[in-house]
């Protein structure tokens, strides 16, 4: 029992790590240019889009909840924000913050809706992703903005020491979400709402409050990958967002942000983002059909549950020396 713990510790630490390693190591002698100046820089933004978005995941999965409408919330904010640039002609980083504000309006709906009814998370968000969409393709036509100011074109296209903007906003991201869970009051209370929400709330925490800023966050967040997708690919396309629901998953679960709350990874979340957006560009660079990419991504989410499930029961078992049932509630805690 101690020697699988052990094990389930090593592979938090090292083992996602050492498949990424091999990963690249697989491509780059396989795949031509993978290694490549360009391809490095696309993969770099790539990487960025799905950390984040993974990211915008997690925070709600650490209060033990979960947010299917982040596809939903990401392409209504990368519409919205080229429609300010294209249909309003606003500056860009006013269009910016207007499409991160977007998606942090929209996860407040979500967050207002599930502390007001007390529905689970799942049901209320499945319904609000079909809404925020539907409402998306009623108001937009269904029609893309594709002639976006050369500005912010070259803002995506462009490099800061080395490296593309958008990376440099996923290493911001990391660094905040890192010190909210780390060093603050809030992210202690968030994780106190995965762990245990009726001892949290016996203890004074707000768990209502908690929830409903946990998905405004997690709506911000879906917004700014909504916004760097959006600058990525330099055009406002209604198709933005509505396949990452399965990624939003995979990247943090394997990442060892625990399915059930309370213990979260943003280190492990941008590592299992890396690894997703590694296996995508590698298997298009060797000319591997799309299907492929989605089938191997499930896997890698199937392969994160048995690493969740066995690692909430070595979590268990190193607090009361028994074996328990998997649905009872962990530690709150941040891995590294």
């Amino acid at each position: 029992m101690r020697h699988r713990s052990r094990a389930i510790d090593l592979w938090d630490r090292f083992g996602l790590l050492t498949i990424v390693l091999v990963s690249w190591l697989v491509f780059a002698l396989f795949a031509d240019g993978f290694t490549s100046d360009f391809n490095i820089f696309s993969v770099g933004r790539a990487v960025a889009v799905s950390v984040v978005i993974g990211l915008a995941q997690m925070v709600v999965i650490a209060t033990g909840g979960m947010n299917i409408s982040v596809g939903a919330i990401g392409g209504v904010s990368a519409m919205f924000t080229g429609w300010l640039l294209e249909g309003v002609g606003v500056p860009v980083p006013i269009a910016i913050l207007g499409g991160i504000g977007m998606g942090a309006a929209l996860g407040a709906i979500n967050g207002i809706v599930i502390v007001r009814t007390g529905i689970n998370s799942f049901i209320i968000t499945l319904g609000t992703a079909s809404v925020f969409s539907g409402l998306m393709y009623v108001v937009t036509k269904v029609q893309a903005f594709r002639n976006l100011p050369p500005d912010f074109i070259d803002l995506g296209q462009t490099r800061w020491l080395g490296v593309s903007p958008l990376v440099w906003a996923m290493v911001l991201t990391c660094a905040f979400l890192w010190f909210l869970y780390r060093g603050t009051t809030l992210g202690r209370q968030m994780l106190a709402t995965g762990a245990n929400p009726r001892t949290a709330r016996l203890s004074g925490v707000p768990v209502n409050r908690i929830i409903a800023v946990t998905h405004m966050l997690s709506g911000a967040l879906a917004g700014l990958a909504g916004v760097m997708l959006l600058l990525r690919i330099g055009s406002a396309i209604p198709t933005i967002g509505g396949d990452w629901v399965l990624p939003s998953f995979a990247a943090p679960a394997v990442g060892g942000t625990l399915l059930s709350g309370g213990v979260v990874s943003v280190v492990g979340t941008f590592i299992g983002g890396l690894l997703l957006a590694t296996i995508g560009n590698g298997l298009t660079l060797l000319n591997v059909p799309n299907f492929w990419v989605e089938l191997t991504t499930g896997l890698v989410l199937l392969l994160a549950v048995l690493l969740d499930r066995a690692r909430t029961l070595a979590v268990l078992r190193s607090r009361t020396g028994v074996q328990q049932p998997a649905a009872a509630p962990a530690a709150a805690k941040v891995e590294m």
